[in-house]
C-alpha cells in the first residue's frame, strides 16, 4: 500500500499507472489525487476515452475494459462506489459475488492488456483489505488508504500552502487556526485562503487575523464556552453563546453538542482516575489527538461531581422541553 505523501510524490513526477486504488475518509485529498490522474491521463472524451461506472453499471466493467478507445491511445475508466471492494453484509449478493471472482481472474490474467491501453481507477469509502480483488488490485498496480491526516501532517500541509505564497504562521498560531477552524482538509484550506488573501505576500498571519476572518466550528466555540465557564466567567460565557445564537446556531444543536462536549470532560476524568487512555476512552480519530491536552485541561475546571450535575442538568433541560411540548 502507497502512503498519500508518496503517490502524491509519483503523481508530480508525472508517474501514472494503469490500476489504482482509492479509498478511506479524508474525501478532499483523495479527490485531488483523482485530479491529478485525471490530469495526467490527458483529454478525457466521455464514452469514447473515458468511462464512468457506478452500482448501476458495474456489470459492463470487463466490458468497458476490452473495447477499443478508437483513435486514442489510452482509455480512462474510473469506477467509483461500486461496491465491489466493500465488506460483504450477512446477505450475500450472488450477482455482485461472481462478478468480483470474475473481475479478480481477468485482471490477473490480462493486467498486460490492462498496461498498454487502460487506465482503471477504483475509487471507493470503504474497502475490505481481506477479499482477493483488493489483494490482486495491491499486488497489479496501486493502493492508497486516505485516511484523516494527524495534526503534523495538517501543520505540515497547510505550512507548505503558506509558503508557497509567501505569507509567515508562527506553529502556535497555526495550531489555533486548526482549533479554530477543524480538521477537514477542505475547510482547512478554504479558510487559510481567505488569510492569506487577507495578509498578502510577505505578511505574517496573526492570531486576530483569525478570530477576524474564519468561521469558527462550533465544537470550537464550544471549548470556548466551556472556558469561560470553567473560569467562572459568566458574563463572557453569556456572550459566546450570544454570538452562537446570532450566528444562527439552532439551540437545539448548541445543547447537544454542551452535552457531548461535558461527557467527553467526565470520561476524561474517569481516565485518568483510572489509568486510561484518553485517546481510546474519547473515540477520538488520528486528527482529533492533538485536543487531548485541550480536554485535560478544561476536565481540571471541574470536579466528577460537578460534571454528573451539569450532565444531569442538561437532561432535565431536554425531559422538561418534551414534557412541555407534548
Amino acid at each position: 500500500m502507497l502512503t498519500i505523501e508518496n503517490l502524491e510524490k509519483e503523481l508530480k513526477n508525472n508517474q501514472l499507472k494503469s490500476l489504482y486504488l482509492l479509498y478511506g475518509e479524508e474525501l478532499f485529498l483523495l479527490e485531488s489525487s483523482l485530479k491529478k490522474i485525471k490530469a495526467l491521463f490527458g483529454e478525457a472524451i466521455k464514452g469514447i476515452n473515458y468511462i464512468s461506472i457506478d452500482e448501476t453499471n458495474y456489470n459492463e466493467l470487463i466490458s468497458d475494459i476490452e473495447t477499443p478507445s478508437f483513435g486514442y491511445e489510452k482509455k480512462l475508466i474510473i469506477a467509483r462506489n461500486t461496491g465491489l471492494l466493500k465488506k460483504e453484509g450477512k446477505k450475500k449478493n450472488i450477482e455482485l459475488a461472481k462478478l468480483k471472482e470474475k473481475l479478480n481472474t481477468y485482471l490477473k490474467e490480462n493486467i498486460n492488456i490492462i498496461n498498454e491501453s487502460v487506465v482503471l481507477v477504483f475509487v471507493e469509502e470503504e474497502a475490505d483489505t481481506k477479499q482477493e480483488l483488493y489483494t490482486t488490485i495491491e499486488k497489479l498496480g496501486v493502493v492508497c488508504k486516505f485516511d484523516y491526516q494527524k495534526p503534523i501532517q495538517i501543520e505540515k500541509r497547510i505550512k507548505a500552502i503558506c509558503s508557497a505564497y509567501k505569507v509567515q504562521i508562527e506553529d502556535s498560531t497555526l495550531r489555533y487556526f486548526i482549533e479554530c477552524s477543524g480538521t477537514s482538509m477542505q475547510d482547512l484550506i478554504n479558510e487559510i485562503r481567505k488569510l492569506i488573501e487577507y495578509v498578502g505576500e510577505g505578511g505574517k498571519i496573526q492570531k486576530q487575523d483569525i478570530d477576524k476572518l474564519t468561521i469558527k466550528k462550533l465544537e470550537s466555540v464550544i471549548f470556548d464556552l466551556t472556558d469561560t465557564l470553567g473560569k467562572k466567567d459568566i458574563a463572557k460565557a453569556l456572550v459566546v453563546l450570544k454570538n452562537l445564537i446570532y450566528a444562527k446556531e439552532p439551540l437545539q444543536k448548541i445543547l447537544i453538542t454542551l452535552y457531548n462536549h461535558f461527557k467527553k470532560l467526565y470520561f476524561v476524568k474517569l481516565a485518568l482516575r483510572y489509568n486510561k487512555d484518553i485517546v481510546s476512552s474519547l473515540n477520538l480519530k488520528p486528527n482529533q489527538t492533538f485536543l487531548v491536552s485541550k480536554y485535560k485541561t478544561q476536565a481540571n475546571y471541574f470536579s466528577e461531581n460537578e460534571l454528573q450535575n451539569i450532565l444531569q442538568d442538561l437532561r432535565d433541560l431536554d425531559c422538561d422541553y418534551k414534557v412541555r411540548v407534548n
